[in-house]
């Protein structure tokens, strides 16, 4: 099973999972592929991954961007599952400090309020360090205008990393790495 968890204020419909689901079901694949709408508190959307997948018994493999990666580091350790991480936020609780306040889904238009009960949660699902570097795969451009990929880099040493020069925050060309997460 893929496992497709999207960013801060994305949905199902970002690029990205859209462009993943759309391979694989062209490689016959499609019911391998998971993309939920993840709820704005962090609680709830580890909550959502989790029952979806608890009658599951074969291998997870979690692809998350920006705070879905930082969702799929937590899942990955507690549950052994593996994780692509594209563009991932480190320590999510710290980076959405500044970013208190009104918010709006980019794709469905819901607007919310991010708070200091929505940092706690993050803080709460904060891995210090990972444990098993070969369970994860960075995918990481120095290009990205919204997180500095030198954190991602630095904190899962000793995991597979494909660094790109150039790009941004949404990663440009994800779709030629599709074969590199399927290998994985």
């Amino acid at each position: 099973m893929i496992v497709y968890l999207h960013g801060f204020n994305s949905s199902p419909a970002s690029g990205k999972a859209r462009q993943l689901g759309e391979h694989l079901a062209s490689i016959g694949r499609a019911a391998d592929y998971l993309c939920p709408a993840l709820a704005n508190s962090p609680r709830e959307a580890i909550a959502q991954v989790e029952a979806a997948l608890a009658a599951h018994s074969g291998p997870v493999t979690l692809v998350g961007s920006s705070l879905g990666g930082f969702y799929a580091t937590f899942l990955a350790e507690k549950h052994g599952w593996k994780a692509v991480l594209v563009n991932p936020a480190v320590h999510a609780h710290r980076l959405l400090r500044g970013a208190r306040g009104p918010q709006k889904n980019w794709h469905t238009g819901e607007t919310w309020e991010l708070t200091d009960a929505h940092l706690a949660e993050l803080a709460a699902l904060d891995v210090p360090a990972i444990t098993r570097p070969g369970r994860y795969l960075l995918l990481a451009q120095t290009g990205d205008d919204v997180l500095d990929y030198r954190d991602a880099v630095a904190y899962y040493a000793g995991a597979t990393q494909i660094i790109e020069d150039g790009g941004d925050h949404g990663f440009v060309g994800f779709e030629r790495h599709f074969q590199t997460i399927l290998d994985f």
